[in-house]
């Protein structure tokens, strides 16, 4: 192959990842043009709509685009992959392994980055609800006969888009990236044509305007700060996705795409009020006339179920991410594409989110009301990704720790005061995602909590796998044809399984295997260092299996790689032995009764360990075992 055909191989990949991070990667920053202007003037907040006061608030979120998103997100947190991988719970697992196990910081990095990963939930929760119903409010713009039929309309899109999900995004995904570039394409547009009609707004590119209107305005324009975040939300998907496309097409697309549509189009809002204040009433509709409104309807209403749609994919992306970290319970997990390994389906998952979705569209009715719920989660999460990318550029990247100071400072100043604004939101609907979060961050430490009591109880049990196997062969027992794999943790000694069999069999198959799954605190394990294979004596072997929190567990799979130590295995003579745990709650508590029972529950509910890493059915055999937490 020539250098020059490598070279456009190379040219037309990263065009279809730029595409692709269109659709995916922008679809919540790009429609919130929807309502974030409208929500600013709202007479919620109290700012009066003049021309000082619009050119404060354009200043802020043109300069608030290029301090957060531009500068901390896409140029400096891009830069701290775990591996390639990105999010909150990849920055976590990074930071943490910065600072060693024994330092005093490890536990408050872990409960920091849990508690904003937990916030990710709260945002998923309220993007869709939010993005759709702004979509269909510009129905009212066209008439106000329309206004009784947004709620339905937006309660009948999503419960389709939730129901659609089962069969995966393979076939509709490929015009994601086309469909938001028409997107980025028509505010650039809308921009453009109101900045001609009134170009004083341009001003509003000198953040003077920003700091005068924060000076003048004092509380009032605190809290407009709340409303002002509104423009940035979706910024967290920019570090999310960073596994699906590289830093480098986001980088293009935001710089290229995204930054300088939205730039234009919030300008030409401003521009827009500036000349006709009476459209404050919903200004994304009504920057062309009474004419574009439908078709500005529709394509705001596809750009909204690709925003959502991309928020529901990361929703169960970090779920899975946080089953294989040990912090949630196994899940039945669907691959809805062959193709692609990172499309998942989780059905608990989906249905639970439609329903509080639903809820929330219904209980708040309008996108304004929800406004008023959305942002605390966002700043809040911005708060703890500030702090966690100080541990990695500090302890991981040994940078000076004047100049770590100096910007995770920097940082911290902007999310804190934007964050302080939302918290005058939480009678108002903030409290929501901050419960919905704090559930989930209870749930979370109270699984981790009590599978480390499991542990505690199986080790302190157990006998070692060595010497139990060293004494079992002094008067074998009866060895039978085929092949045994005994699934057993990795602090756990000899596998219940095993003694149970013995027990009550009285035979031993011919070839006996204990197999432990081990998941690394990395995105993915190299293939080259998947299995280890350890001989034990008599035909018995320790296999050992490495996952990183972003592979797929596979035991077949990973099986077929003990052929390079000269195992093989034929499914026909082999039987997978797991121990069934069923949890016996006792007076002395560790954990607290609540918390005990909450475990246990979740324990008898959580997905069988065979389903989980993909063995068939009719080769398991599960024995019960009892332990006391």
């Amino acid at each position: 192959m020539s250098i020059s055909s490598t070279s456009n191989d190379k040219k037309s990949s990263l065009a279809v990842l730029t595409v692709g991070a269109v659709g995916i990667v922008y679809g919540d920053i790009g429609t919130s043009p929807l309502y974030a202007m409208k929500v600013v003037f709202s007479q919620e907040y109290g700012l009066i709509l003049n021309a000082a006061n619009l050119l404060g608030v354009v200043s802020l979120i043109v300069w608030g685009l290029i301090i957060i998103i531009s500068i901390k997100y896409v140029t400096l947190i891009l830069r701290a992959d775990n591996r390639g991988e990105g999010g909150i719970m990849a920055l976590m697992v990074l930071a943490l392994s910065s600072v060693s196990k024994a330092s005093r910081w490890y536990f408050p990095v872990t409960v920091m980055g849990l508690f904003g990963a937990t916030l990710f939930y709260g945002d998923s929760v309220i993007t869709p609800a939010i993005s759709v119903l702004s979509a269909i409010e510009g129905l009212e713009v066209a008439s106000p006969m329309f206004k009784p039929y947004v709620v339905p309309l937006a309660v009948a899109i999503l419960l389709g888009l939730y129901l659609a999900q089962s069969r995966g995004t393979a076939d509709i995904g490929r015009w994601f990236g086309p469909i938001m570039l028409i997107w980025f394409f028509v505010l650039a547009a809308m921009g453009i044509v109101n900045i001609i009609e009134t170009p004083e707004i341009l001003s509003a590119l000198n953040p003077w305007h920003a700091l005068i209107f924060l000076r003048d305005n004092d509380l009032i324009a605190f809290i407009a700060l709340g409303a002002v975040v509104l423009a940035f939300t979706g910024a967290e998907a920019l570090y999310a996705d960073m596994s699906h496309f590289g830093a480098k097409p986001i980088r293009i697309t935001w710089f290229f795409i995204a930054f300088p549509a939205l730039t234009l189009n919030y300008l030409g809002q401003g521009g827009l009020l500036l000349s006709n204040p009476n459209a404050v009433s919903n200004p994304f509709y009504q920057q062309l006339g009474a004419w574009s409104t439908y078709p500005l309807v529709i394509l705001s209403t596809v750009a909204t179920i690709i925003a959502a749609q991309s928020t529901i994919s990361g929703t169960f992306s970090m779920t899975k991410q946080a089953i294989s970290l040990g912090y949630l319970p196994r899940m039945k997990i669907v691959h809805t594409s062959v193709m692609h390994i990172g499309q998942i389906y989780i059905p608990f998952v989906n249905w639970l989110q439609l329903t509080i979705v639903l809820l929330v569209v219904v209980g708040f009715g309008s996108s304004s009301s929800l406004a008023s719920a959305y942002g605390i989660a966002v700043t809040a999460t911005m708060l703890v990704t500030t702090i966690l990318t100080f541990f990695v550029i500090r302890y991981h990247w040994r940078y000076n720790l004047v100049l770590c100071l100096f910007a995770a400072g920097f940082f911290l100043l902007i999310d804190f005061a934007l964050f302080s604004a939302n918290t005058l939101k939480i009678l108002h609907g903030g409290w929501f995602p901050l419960l919905l979060g704090f559930f989930l961050f209870t749930i979370m430490l109270t699984w981790k909590r009590g599978r480390q009591l499991v542990f505690e109880n199986l080790s302190n049990n157990s006998m070692p796998l060595k010497e139990f196997l060293q004494s079992l062969f002094f008067d074998p027992p009866v060895r039978v044809p085929g092949t045994a794999i005994f699934l057993r943790n990795e602090i756990e000694g000899v596998p219940h399984a095993l003694l149970h069999n013995l027990s009550h069999n009285k035979v031993l198959h011919e070839r006996v295997f204990f197999l432990t799954v081990y998941t690394r605190e990395i995105p993915f394990v190299p293939v080259s260092e998947r299995v280890q294979v350890e001989s034990l004596g008599n035909q018995c072997y320790q296999i050992s299996i490495q996952y990183g929190f972003k592979d797929e567990p596979n035991i077949l799979q990973s099986l077929e790689l003990c052929k390079k130590y000269g195992l093989e295995f034929n499914m026909l003579e082999t039987s997978f032995f797991i121990a069934r745990q069923t949890l016996i709650p006792t007076q002395d508590t560790v954990m607290g009764r609540w918390r005990e029972l909450i475990f246990i529950s979740m324990s008898r509910n959580a997905h069988s360990a065979a389903d989980y890493y993909q063995i068939p059915n009719n080769r398991v055999i599960e024995l019960g075992t009892q332990i006391e937490i």
